[in-house]
């Protein structure tokens, strides 16, 4: 984001400077040049009068001593022609390195007409100014003169110009480099600030909070309204600890009294009610890793979920077993089909809980005669989270249509056609949350043949 808001800032900057700098380059050029075509007229004209006097007097020394004398100091030439377009004086060249261009202005001269001033052109294409003048006496030409000057020191000037307005240009990136770069940093600090902070609270952090109130007053709104959002947060989350801790703590001395009364009752019971007490007593430890799982989301704000080698088919064929009277007695039937599955690490706790979530569904809302399918498989290598198990849950039941399969995780969801059957909705949703929570997840598919196949794929090595 940073070198985005660089570039933002930094294009139109450079480009200012490239048109501003470029303008003033060629104006800087233009007016040098012309300041040294302005001079060598001057000279022109100083010449002009003593070529005068020396045609007139037929004696070139009075100017050619003058001619050499300028060619020396300032490299340039001087030619002074007769009215013929013979040499007549000349300092520093002859009339042999005239070009055709100089010769054609030449003749314009003899003919009393006054020459072309030149132009300024670009830098680098500057070779010498020469100036064509007619020496006139009394309205006529008597002869003309021709001044070749030197460009080295006008390109030199304009060299120098430029290299200052380089550098300047430079120390002008520079500078707005550094004030681009403090003002990106100025606005993106609470950027930074409210990243930190909401990685902070990903990680359960949730008492992180934004105390820096610099930036644009726009960014510094946007953390007041993260802070109020985060202790609102931190506020619901100390409620439903506070809730999950009281109804966990509440429920032990029951759930005690319970199993307690349940042992009480088993020493009066024959041998043929073995089974039974020790189902119960198996539900009843159920209960309490349950209840100690919910005391330890309450204390730490964590999953506390203990990770062991567990072996699904053994488990789902226990909770298979638990299910089974609950299934008879609404008239279902609940069947096993297990496949040979390599052992999981996973938390024994939740998928134990997340498959009551499904069976439930399946025998709520399965009609009288209907049977439950459960099936215990390795997951399909080549689907997602493949290299794990899947353990899937088909019943008979009424279904749903396909637009509304995404909609069954959904918390308080449920179907128009199902809303007199008893129930909140949760069922599923909380199997789905309670399998993410150790890198599971469900898929919930829709038979040709009708009713519904829940599959909740257990993947290696993702619990935590």
């Amino acid at each position: 984001m940073r070198r985005r808001l660089v570039v933002v800032f930094l294009v139109p900057l450079l480009g200012v400077l490239v048109v501003l700098g470029g303008a003033y380059a060629w104006s800087a050029a233009r007016s040098i040049q012309q300041e040294h075509i302005a001079e060598q007229l001057g000279d022109v004209a100083y010449f002009t009068a003593s070529a005068r006097q020396a045609l007139r007097s037929a004696t070139p020394e009075l100017v050619e001593a003058e001619a050499v004398r300028y060619a020396d100091v300032y490299g340039s030439r001087v030619l002074v022609v007769d009215r013929s377009g013979s040499p007549f004086a000349s300092g520093g060249a002859g009339a042999e390195s005239l070009t055709e261009r100089t010769e054609a202005q030449l003749q314009l001269a003899l003919a009393g007409r006054r020459g072309e001033v030149p132009q300024p052109a670009w830098p680098w294409a500057l070779t010498e100014v020469v100036i064509v003048e007619p020496v006139l006496d009394n309205g006529d030409a008597i002869g003309a003169i021709v001044v070749a000057g030197d460009v080295d020191l006008a390109r030199e000037a304009i060299v120098e110009q430029w290299a200052l307005l380089l550098v300047g240009a430079g120390l002008a990136t520079g500078i707005g480099l550094i004030v681009v770069f403090r003002l990106a940093n100025w606005v993106l600090r609470p950027v930074r600030r409210v990243d930190r902070a909401m990685a902070a609270i990903e990680r359960g952090e949730i008492d992180a909070r934004i105390a820096d109130d610099t930036g644009p007053p726009e960014l510094q709104r946007m953390i007041q309204v993260f802070n109020g959002m985060a202790e609102e947060i931190e506020r619901v989350m100390s409620r439903q600890q506070e809730f999950a801790l009281n109804a966990s703590h509440e429920l032990r001395n029951p759930l005690g009294a319970l199993l307690v009364r349940v042992e009480h009752l088993a020493t009066g019971l024959g041998e043929e009610w073995q089974r039974d007490v020790e189902e119960t007593r198996e539900e009843g430890r159920r209960m309490t890793r349950i209840l100690d799982t919910l005391l330890n989301v309450a204390r730490s704000g964590q999953r506390g979920a203990t990770v062991e080698w567990i072996d699904v088919a053994e488990l789902v064929e226990g909770r298979v077993e638990a299910w089974r009277d609950v299934a008879a007695n609404a008239a279902v039937s609940l069947c096993l089909s297990a496949q040979h599955v390599e052992p999981l690490e996973t938390d024994r706790t939740i998928v134990e809980s997340a498959l009551d979530a499904v069976i439930d569904n399946a025998v709520k809302f399965s009609p009288h005669g209907a049977r439950i399918t459960v099936t215990v498989r390795p997951s399909d290598a080549g689907a997602e989270g493949g290299d794990g198990v899947d353990i899937v849950v088909r019943d008979n039941g009424p279904g749903v249509d396909t637009e509304e399969l995404a909609l069954l995780t959904d918390r308080f969801w449920r179907s128009p056609q199902n809303r007199s059957t008893p129930g909140s909705g949760l069922g599923l949703a909380i199997a789905t949350d309670l399998l993410n929570s150790v890198g599971g997840r469900i898929r919930v598919d829709a038979p040709e043949d009708g009713g519904l196949a829940v599959t909740l794929r257990l993947t290696r090595g993702n619990a935590s």
